[in-house]
Parts: structure tokens; C-alpha cells; sequence
């Protein structure tokens, strides 16, 4: 698979010959892609770099007072995207060298496991982020019992981190500049050599590819699914008091967009990552033509799970009022858009409580 050392989330490595799809012709990689794929890459380095920056900035230098349970979670769901895309020049620079790494094998290990790093990380923020929102959600009702007490924020953190960091090891430890044979550049790979013989390395690979998935993102995705069914359900049960019926509309349309982002931006990459590892392992036949396609759009796939890292800073400013209230403070926005007699702080504060109730479901 040509193009499987250009990408830093893969556990493909070179096809073992005795492997099914090893005698597929494969074809050569997209010319476009060499030029497009770095641009994006960039650009996704740039909005991620302000906009989890200014997420981070806005979290932590905000008043502690008005700071709300979930905002710890937003401030290290801002950490990990921001960790990931400081590493994108040097992807970048990579696909533009036609994965060439002249970078040593130092950084080709920690690049590695910060890409691997953010993606368990940001996968448990948005889990924890959905349970919290399921509690806000409870506590607010009325004549609701109260909430069972829950672990301290900074210990659920450390253990989040703490896994997520166990879970990312193998690429620290895996990962390793190797010469490439056909063209005689130096690739950012995984090398199974110390840890398996050839024969078993593709076992190695599924194992490592098929529970990166599962961990990092079918289990995720069906928490953050199951809780927003859960909130859903209770929306629908207990807010018939809300005025106007768009309103409750509104709050599940945001619910809904929010899981299906997540899911949209790293279903291709997770899918076809793992029909290549399946067919590799022998489980399912595939025709060397559609196995083509994959390598070819694979990398596409991967970029487009990359996006996720400077999305949410945007759905939070599309979504949440107090967030850009708050964006709008911390930047000294906030003098310049009072009107003359002050009335503009009281409309964005009265704007700002109204929209609580709308923001309980937005920070994920």
C-alpha cells in the first residue's frame, strides 16, 4: 500500500506478501494529491491554531465564578485538537516530499503519538462532554431528583489522559524512520520487526487498526448516541413548558447535528481503514480494483478526520451564545458593542440567559 506511510493514524505498513490483496497491482498515488493535500493540511493547522487557542484562552482566563462544570472538559478537548494540529506542517511537509521524512526519528515517534494522542483524547472529551450534558440536562428539571454525585473533574481528566495516552504508546513505540525500499526515501512507519516476524506482522497491524477503531471510535460514538437519545428523550418528556414549540425543535436539531458531525467527519477514515485491514487479514474478499480505490482515497479520508480538530471551536461559536459572549470579553469586543447608553449589556446579558437553556446540549 503506497501511500499507507504517508499517513500518521495507519498501521498498514507494507502488505506481507503471503497476505491476501499482496499481489493486487496498486495504483500509483493521485498527482494532486501531492500539492492539494499539503494546502489542506495547512489550512486545517492555521483554523485549528486559532481557534482551539482562542477556546483555550477563553475557558481558562474567563471568570472561575461562571465557569461551567463542562468547561474543563471544552478547555482539553481544545488541548488535544491543539496538540494534533501543531504536528500538521510537519505532515504537511511530508505529503509534499512524496513521504519523504527528513525530519529524524525522534519527531517521527512524537508526531506519531500526538496524532494517535488526540485522537483517543478528543474521542473521551466528547464522551464525557455527552454525559455531562445528560446530567445539566437532569439537574435542570424541575422536581428532578438531584444528581448522583460524580468523580472530581481533575481526576476523571487524569484518567482520561492516562488512557488515552496508554493507548497511543504503540505509535511512540512503533513508529520509526525506515528506508524505503522502490525509491529510496526515508519513511515515518511502523515497524513490527522487534515485535513480531514477518509472517505475523499483518495479525499485529489488524489488532492495532481494528481496536484503534473500536476504542477510538465506535465506542465513543455509540456513549455520545445513547446519552443524546437519553437527552432527547427527556426534552421530550419535560420541557412542554417551553413557549414556543420551534424552541424544543431547535434544542434537539442541535443535538442531532452535533453527534452527526463527529460521526460524518471520521466514518470514512475509520470504514475504509478498516475494510483494507479486513481484507488484509482475510476476512473479506475484495476485488484488487475497489482495494485500489481505497489506497486512492484514503488519504482523502484521513484529511477529512483531521478537519475535526478545528471544527468544534466554530460549532461552539454557531451554537452557543455565552460562548461568544464570552469570546467577545476576554477580546475586548464587549466595550465596542454597548450602544451609547449601555443598553447593549443588558440586551447581551438578557440574550445570555435565554439562551442557557439552549447551550445545556451545545459543547460537544
Amino acid at each position: 500500500m503506497e501511500d499507507a506511510a504517508g499517513d500518521p493514524y495507519e498501521y498498514y505498513g507494507e502488505a506481507n506478501e503471503s497476505a491476501p490483496g499482496a499481489q493486487c497491482d496498486w495504483p500509483a498515488d493521485w498527482e494532486a494529491s501531492f500539492s492539494l493535500l499539503p494546502v489542506l493540511y495547512m489550512l486545517v493547522f492555521v483554523l485549528g491554531l486559532s481557534g482551539n487557542g482562542l477556546v483555550i484562552f477563553t475557558v481558562w482566563r474567563g471568570p472561575r465564578a461562571k465557569r461551567r462544570s463542562a468547561d474543563t472538559y471544552i478547555g482539553n478537548l481544545a488541548l488535544a485538537d491543539l496538540a494534533f494540529v501543531v504536528t500538521l506542517p510537519l505532515w504537511a511537509a511530508y505529503t509534499a516530499l512524496r513521504f519523504h521524512w527528513p525530519f529524524g526519528s525522534a519527531l517521527c515517534k512524537l508526531s506519531s503519538y500526538l496524532v494517535l494522542l488526540n485522537m483517543f483524547a478528543s474521542a473521551f472529551c466528547l464522551g464525557c462532554l455527552s454525559f455531562e450534558r445528560y446530567l445539566a440536562i437532569v439537574r435542570s428539571l424541575p422536581r428532578s431528583r438531584p444528581a448522583r454525585r460524580r468523580a472530581p473533574a481533575l481526576l476523571s481528566l487524569a484518567a482520561l489522559w492516562l488512557l488515552a495516552g496508554l493507548l497511543a504508546l504503540p505509535a511512540l513505540l512503533l513508529r520509526d524512520t525506515q528506508r524505503s525500499a522502490p525509491d529510496n526515501l526515508t519513511v515515518c512507519d511502523m515497524d513490527f520487526s522487534g515485535v513480531a516476524s514477518p509472517q505475523s506482522e499483518r495479525y499485529w497491524r489488524g489488532a492495532l487498526s481494528l481496536g484503534t477503531t473500536a476504542l477510538g471510535f465506535l465506542l465513543p460514538l455509540l456513549l455520545m448516541t445513547l446519552f443524546y437519545c437519553c437527552i432527547g428523550a427527556t426534552v421530550s418528556r419535560h420541557f412542554q413548558h417551553l413557549r414556543k414549540e420551534q424552541e424544543k425543535r431547535r434544542l434537539l436539531r442541535i443535538i442531532a447535528t452535533l453527534v452527526v458531525v463527529f460521526a460524518l467527519c471520521w466514518l470514512p477514515f475509520h470504514l475504509l481503514k478498516s475494510l483494507y485491514v479486513l481484507s488484509e487479514l482475510g476476512l473479506l474478499e475484495l476485488p484488487c480494483a475497489f482495494l485500489g480505490l481505497v489506497v486512492l482515497l484514503h488519504p482523502y479520508a484521513t484529511c477529512l478526520a483531521y478537519v475535526n480538530s478545528c471544527l468544534n471551536p466554530f460549532l461552539y461559536a454557531f451554537f452557543d451564545p455565552r460562548f461568544r459572549a464570552q469570546c467577545r470579553g476576554l477580546l475586548g469586543l464587549r466595550q465596542a458593542l454597548r450602544g451609547p447608553a449601555g443598553s447593549g449589556s443588558s440586551t447581551l446579558s438578557a440574550q445570555t440567559h435565554k439562551s442557557e437553556l439552549h447551550s445545556l446540549a451545545t459543547k460537544v
